[in-house]
């Protein structure tokens, strides 16, 4: 039986990040991964291939409305095939390097499926089906996730798209119905009306994404709708069908009255649950929350003090900057569990800069506390707000729509959140991101110099707004 001193099930991007890690900090390592192919969700069915293809249905979509600028484009055509084809070269090349940093030979590379057998061994099976026990003195769980499954009556016998389908699908149905209004719902919707498809978004919360404040959802509700996308949100879902068409249906409740949408296809994007069934958790008595992701502190251990989860497996956000983070978190926190670090503090992950981004047509950033959040947690804020509509370098690129909002303490004014919906908004929160970094307040953004006209000096309105109305202590 061999032994490990750290053993990490999963190679995605928190899997690698913790191998990596305690590797070079001299842990005997193995990394797990039974999946066909090595990569990890972001490289293979997440962050890189969907916004691969929403980069094709932005570029069509700037040639239609070359109008507007005085230029012509004509005879212009979507060739699905040709994008999914770009879609796998780029998506190889990513995957191939990720191969290669796993086979590196840092670390023991294990292709089989890992299954607890109890807290400190692992039954592994290779995919022709040997099966071999292995010892860890420690673990990190980083098994990713998979897309979750509603259960709507009908549904299944009349057939959907997941996300996963749509990263491969060379073909382009005519109208689809989106089930769902997180980000990846909204995504697909917008790669599809970006290529000319006829789009409806059903959503049961609500407002579309239900974990942001309500003004930035609404503006990217409307933004979407002038775009031709419909939304119905605060719906029950009842029921799914076939028409006599053969067209797919969707019957909901919404305000009170039974509806029903066709399309040619149903796409369920309502989110990701963690990959976690299968790992035999039991048998180790690893507690899991509701959704079956591993419950973790913020040093990322488990309620095993040798146990640790990272990313998707046992994360409250499901992002790839964050994930990678705690897989490195866990390596450093194992090798102090297990001594080899004498004089180290336990790293902790800090969630106060957290960060999301949705790439949809317009974009939307958010960082640090949203309004309610704020509220919940009882700090005094006070918050400010500029259109896109009234700023010069967005009217020249006839990207108005949305705002810029900031968020900081009443008391001292530092900055403790912020949010755009706008044109490059997931490149623009970057800069109050860097800002909250160094606990900057209100008052020191709004003298920093920016260029103009650009879109990133639209920070300094709200910014001299709150530098104006929060107290200095």
């Amino acid at each position: 039986m061999r032994t490990y001193d750290f053993v990490v099930i999963g190679g995605g991007s928190a899997g690698y990040a913790g191998a990596r890690t305690a590797a070079d900090l001299g842990l005997e390592t193995a990394v797990v991964d039974g999946s066909e192919t090595l990569g990890g969700l972001c490289i293979l069915r997440g962050c890189m291939p969907s916004k691969t293809l929403i980069e094709s249905a932005n570029r069509f979509r700037i040639i239609r409305e070359a109008s507007e600028f005085g230029l012509r484009a004509e005879n212009i055509a979507v060739h699905p095939q040709e994008i999914i084809d770009r879609k796998r070269r780029l998506i190889g090349e990513f995957a191939a390097y990720r191969r290669e940093q796993l086979e590196a030979k840092r670390f023991d590379l294990i292709r089989a499926r890992a299954r607890f057998l109890d807290p400190h061994h692992l039954e592994v099976t290779s995919p022709e089906g040997g099966t071999e026990k292995i010892q860890a003195k420690t673990i990190l769980i980083a098994t990713g996730s998979v897309v979750s499954r509603l259960p709507v009556p009908g549904l299944e016998d009349v057939g959907y798209l997941t996300s996963d389908d749509v990263l491969d699908l060379a073909r382009l149905p005519k109208s689809i119905i989106v089930l769902g209004g997180g980000a990846i719902a909204l995504e697909l919707a917008q790669y599809y009306e970006g290529l000319g498809v006829e789009v409806t978004v059903i959503q049961r919360s609500p407002q579309i994404l239900k974990s942001a404040d309500k003004d930035v959802a609404d503006a990217l509700q409307a933004a979407l709708e002038k775009l031709g996308i419909r939304f119905f949100t605060g719906t029950r879902l009842l029921q799914a069908s076939r028409d006599a068409k053969g067209r797919r249906c969707v019957r909901f409740e919404h305000e009170g009255t039974e509806r029903e949408c066709s399309a040619e296809e149903i796409l369920l994007a309502t989110g990701r649950s963690p990959n976690t069934a299968n790992l035999g958790l039991e048998n180790a008595d690893i507690a899991t929350n509701r959704r079956g992701g591993i419950e973790v502190t913020p040093e990322q251990v488990s309620n095993q003090p040798h146990i640790f989860a990272a990313g998707d497996a046992g994360s409250p956000l499901e992002v790839v900057h964050i994930a990678i983070t705690q897989g490195e978190h866990a390596a450093h926190n194992a090798a102090l569990h297990l001594g080899r670090l004498p004089g180290a503090q336990r790293k902790s992950t800090d969630y106060r800069l957290k960060l999301f981004g949705i790439f949809t047509e317009p974009e939307v950033g958010m960082v640090g506390m949203t309004e309610r959040e704020a509220a919940a947690a009882a700090i005094p804020f006070k918050a400010a707000t500029y259109p896109f509509d009234d700023h010069g370098k967005s009217m020249i690129s006839d990207a108005v729509d949305g705002f810029v909002k900031l968020l900081a303490h009443a008391e001292t004014g530092e900055l403790v959140g912020g949010a755009v919906i706008g044109p490059h908004a997931v490149e623009l929160i970057h800069e109050i991101t860097v800002a909250m970094a160094f606990k900057a307040t209100a008052q020191q953004l709004a003298a920093i110099p920016h260029y103009h006209p650009t879109l990133s000096e639209i920070w300094t309105y709200p910014a001299e707004e709150l530098a104006e109305h929060c107290a200095t202590s």
